[in-house]
């Protein structure tokens, strides 16, 4: 079973008259509601701090997509805790309002892609300053809005003084509690029972104050030196449909699949023993960050899942499957937990 990329890929590139996003633009959060599809996306131009923003572009076949702006809807703060960028939004929807969560840095990143060995590459912070100003480190926020296109910065939701990243969000309460995904990557070894960067489940009451959580979901083939999470989950009559990236030793990143209980999300009911997307074209395996098919958005119409990603850290592509599919074959025998 493989996701099947769109004959149109990519569905989304630089655009070369607009400064702030004519160098890349990818890692889209994605929502569908009222016959209308969403991309909230990672938007950067060539200027040496390499300053990133969210574009905001709508469609009516979740493949053609028009830009609302000319400019960003939202950029770095001038003098806030994402002061240095705004990155990779994961979209869920509670009442009336979008509940956005981001990565961000205090600094702005630079060039990364000529230092592959840092991906901070600017300098941080002074010496004295915890760890994750002084090394220019990924924490997550949180943002609220009611259109995509104004904003609520609502501050900082990962613990600790580490990098601390793709953070997604279940979008219903379960037993009261609000569920959050989230990558640690610092948290590994004997203590936290997982040898690499795992993907960790946390629950508050306020979508601000969150519990330590533990160790979900850990890598366990050579495709998942590293795992995070993908997109929002989705509900299915099976359970909850989850995404996830994986990054192996050399740093090539693949796409594999959960099925959670709907009133537990804690039991796995099946996971997919191998990927079901790894980087393939042109678009993939060059690029900024060459190798690399990183989803962050996801919805259902019907019977057929919309999976939104970033191709290569340049561009936003789709691939899609029957929503029937992908489930029966996560309950294969094989793929069971």
């Amino acid at each position: 079973m493989k996701l099947k990329r769109h004959k149109d890929n990519p569905i989304l590139s630089p655009k070369t008259e607009n400064e702030w996003e004519n160098l890349s633009v990818c890692n889209p959060g994605a929502y569908y509601e009222n016959g209308i599809f969403y991309l909230l996306y990672r938007a950067a131009g060539n200027d040496e701090q390499h300053v990133i923003h969210f574009g905001l572009a709508t469609s009516k076949d979740g493949v053609h997509f028009e830009r609302v702006s000319a400019r960003p809807v939202l950029s770095p703060s001038i003098d806030g805790m994402d002061a240095g960028c705004v990155e990779d939004p994961r979209i869920v929807k509670y009442g009336d309002y979008f509940y956005i969560t981001y990565a961000y840095r205090p600094f702005h990143p630079g060039r990364y892609w000529l230092n592959p060995n840092s991906m901070a590459y600017m300098p941080g912070g002074p010496k004295e300053a915890p760890r994750f100003i002084r090394e220019n480190l990924t924490n997550s926020g949180l943002l609220m809005s009611k259109d995509l296109k104004t904003f609520h910065r609502l501050g900082r939701i990962t613990k600790g003084d580490s990098d601390n990243r793709d953070v997604v969000l279940f979008p219903e309460k379960i037993a009261g509690k609000y569920l959050m995904l989230h990558r640690p990557k610092e948290l590994t070894g004997a203590k936290y029972s997982c040898a690499y960067p795992s993907i960790w489940i946390s629950f508050s009451d306020d979508l601000l104050t969150w519990e330590d959580g533990h160790v979900f979901v850990s890598g366990n083939s050579y495709w998942e030196t590293k795992v995070g999470g993908a997109s929002p989950p989705l509900r299915t009559d099976k359970g909850w449909l989850v995404l996830y990236h994986a990054v192996d030793g050399k740093g090539v990143y693949r796409v594999g699949a959960l099925l959670l209980d709907i009133d537990n999300p804690l039991r796995i009911i099946a996971r997919t023993k191998d990927f079901i997307m790894e980087p393939e074209q042109e678009y993939e395996t060059n690029g900024l960050y060459p190798g690399c098919v990183f989803p962050t958005g996801n919805v259902i119409r019907g019977d057929e899942l919309f999976v939104y990603y970033g191709a290569g850290d340049r561009h936003c592509g789709l691939a899609t499957c029957s929503v029937t599919e992908l489930i029966d074959y996560l309950l294969e025998e094989k793929n069971a937990v």
